[in-house]
């Protein structure tokens, strides 16, 4: 069976896959990069860092449920210095595009970080607008106004591409996705995870230690789908990267048919960490199947519908 032409654009990125590892499941890359053929994805996205050190929520703060899982990590990281002297040196030597990470408690702080990941050579940066694990629960995706105060802070920093990763729990979506845009957000992400919860039947009491966490897996799937939909119904000429639920061929086949241009897998590295090759086999079957030669062919054809 001949291979399909699954090489995609994001705005002005080329990728020569669809796929891309989602930061928060492949560490910082290299390491993750040592055990498995990274070649095979577009890019891959290093796990979010702020300006100075998180140490993040104190354990258990990782639960499984019976489809996905619950993380309420609070995007422990180093900070921005320690990262970029550990990741400056590898990041060139990695046979992947490497794309930052930024998150910050106010919009100055996301600039500080855009710029230093900026200097340690990552191909992009993506704004993580929406991390539900922040102690106070708040998220710069739910408002529209920070959005764009956030994304043009970073636009005006960097001149690397700049995409906006939004949360699912989102009050208006679109509205956010618009002003992300508007602000100057070259692709979106669509989604991070989604406000969950589990109990311990035993000590009756939340299985997390920050009690609600971000919920990923499966499960999430028809909920970050229907985000990217919803955008790229709305904004048609917007790049869209889906997140959610992605573990087989086809789940990249939905995401690109309901608008998105590439994906981001990402729990399913958990567990698979080299998910990737049999995700890009599945996916040329797919493609085979259904009479399709190029991936591009599809992006948006069930909005068009």
């Amino acid at each position: 069976m001949a291979s399909q032409d699954v090489t995609t654009r994001l705005g002005e990125l080329k990728l020569r896959s669809p796929l891309i590892a989602a930061s928060g499941t492949v560490g910082s890359v290299w390491e993750w990069a040592e055990t498995c053929d990274v070649s095979l994805y577009g890019a891959a996205v290093a796990k979010s860092v702020s300006p100075e050190p998180w140490e993040g929520k104190p354990p258990p703060r990782v639960a499984p449920t019976r489809t996905g899982m619950l993380n309420g990590i609070g995007i422990q990281n180093p900070g921005i210095s320690r990262w970029v002297d550990e990741m400056k040196p590898r990041i060139g030597s990695l046979d992947v595009p490497v794309w930052g990470s930024a998150v910050a408690n106010d919009v100055s702080g996301f600039g500080v970080v855009a710029k230093e990941l900026e200097t340690a050579g990552v191909a992009a940066v993506e704004v993580n607008l929406s991390c539900p694990n922040l102690d106070d629960g708040a998220m710069f995706s739910f408002d529209p106004s920070l959005v764009t105060s956030v994304v043009s802070a970073v636009v005006s920093t960097v001149d690397i591409p700049v995409g906006a990763k939004l949360s699912p729990n989102t009050p208006d979506i679109v509205a956010a996705a618009a002003a992300a845009a508007d602000a100057g957000a070259d692709f979106l992400v669509l989604t991070n995870t989604a406000f969950g919860l589990a109990v311990d039947l035993e000590k009756r009491s939340p299985v997390l230690s920050g009690g609600v966490g971000g919920y990923s897996g499966p499960g999430l799937k028809p909920i970050s789908l229907r985000c990217v939909y919803e955008v790229s119904r709305a904004l048609p000429e917007l790049p869209i990267v889906g997140c959610g639920g992605i573990s087989t061929g086809r789940d990249v086949v939905e995401y690109v048919m309901a608008g998105a241009s590439a994906v981001e897998a990402g729990t399913v590295h958990l567990a698979q960490p080299r998910a990737g090759k049999r995700i890009l086999n599945e996916l040329n079957m797919v493609l085979a199947v259904i009479g399709v030669r190029r991936l591009e062919d599809l992006i948006g054809v069930a909005v068009r519908r």
